[in-house]
């Protein structure tokens, strides 16, 4: 009788059987995933990461168990160059079985099995997951002392105290702008709109002054310019006809001495 027996058979012979899981682990290092049904998956699993974990002490020993098992040298140097660097961190668990639903034909249930350092959609997701989660203590965790508490609680009240002084500062500059907004719409309120006929008359009475300014200009600097001229003729005859009445007046008697003298003689 098999009671608790659960070693899958897989519906083959020993050879078979152990043919059939040499190549499938030779695939899976070379190609890093592949599709197969879940039961040799999961028979997989169990022949392939015993193969790894020996791959993590990269020695002649090592090497040549894993050959014994693969039967291939190029996938031997595969796993040590290239796999086991990226598994070196890692404590097991480095095959991932993806289900993908049932077959045609049979309807055996498939999946995919693959590497688990080689799928980047995965490990970007978990990075993400990782950073936005919150590990907490809970049951097992030491309790704190009165010091850490103390100091808790300090910190705790010292935030609250920082935002209800920033929630204030924050109403107090929201108020001062409203009510400098409130005071600009009433100086615009107060300021009646200007007419439009006010401006016209506005516009017309400019014009008007304008016009009068430049009539102006011109009569008054005409007569200053005609009693200039006036002027300079008038200030220069007198003393040109005085000199002229000087001149003979001092020759006449000169003349008139000498006649005088005969005469007497």
């Amino acid at each position: 009788m098999r009671h608790g027996k659960k070693f899958n058979h897989l519906g083959r012979k020993v050879a078979h059987r152990k043919a059939m899981l040499s190549n499938m682990a030779i695939s899976l290092i070379m190609h890093k995933k592949i599709k197969t049904t879940v039961a040799k998956a999961k028979a997989l699993r169990v022949y392939v990461e015993p193969l790894i974990t020996k791959s993590k002490e990269d020695s002649t020993h090592s090497r040549r168990i894993v050959f014994s098992y693969l039967q291939n040298k190029h996938a031997v140097s595969e796993l040590f160059r290239e796999i086991s660097p990226k598994i070196v961190d890692r404590p097991g668990g480095y095959t991932r079985i993806l289900k993908i639903g049932n077959r045609l034909g049979d309807n055996a249930e498939m999946c995919i099995i693959e590497l688990v350092d080689y799928n980047e959609n995965m490990l970007t997701e978990k990075k993400t997951k990782d950073k936005s989660t919150r590990k907490r203590r809970r049951g097992g965790a030491k309790k704190q002392t009165i010091e850490t508490q103390l100091t808790e609680t300090i910190e705790d009240e010292t935030k609250e105290i920082s935002d209800e002084e920033e929630k204030i500062k924050k109403e107090v500059i929201e108020d001062t702008v409203e009510e400098k907004i409130e005071a600009k719409d009433e100086a615009k309120e107060e300021k009646p709109e200007p007419k439009i006929e006010d401006t016209k008359e506005e516009l017309k009475k400019e014009e008007s002054k304008k016009e009068e300014s430049k009539k102006e200009e011109p009569k008054k600097e005409e007569p200053k310019k005609e009693e200039s001229k006036k002027e300079e003729p008038k200030k220069e005859e007198p003393k040109k006809e005085e000199s002229k009445k000087e001149e003979p007046k001092k020759e006449e008697p000169k003349k008139e001495e000498p006649k005088k003298e005969d005469e007497e003689k």
